[in-house]
């Protein structure tokens, strides 16, 4: 019988909750906007960015 082997991946998800959150506080979002920053939350940083660097 081959033994099943589970690996857990919590970091991954770790880093990608604590991304969020960071876009949340560092663009001052709205709730809903923060809601769907979940799903797109890199197009948010790159806007914030390219307005910073074109400042």
């Amino acid at each position: 019988m081959e033994k099943i082997k589970i690996k857990n991946h919590s970091l991954t998800a770790f880093s990608w909750f604590a991304g969020w959150l960071f876009v949340i506080g560092f663009l001052h979002l709205s709730f809903w906007k923060g809601v769907l920053a979940i799903i797109v939350w890199p197009y948010y940083l790159g806007a914030a960015i390219s307005f910073l660097l074109k400042s």
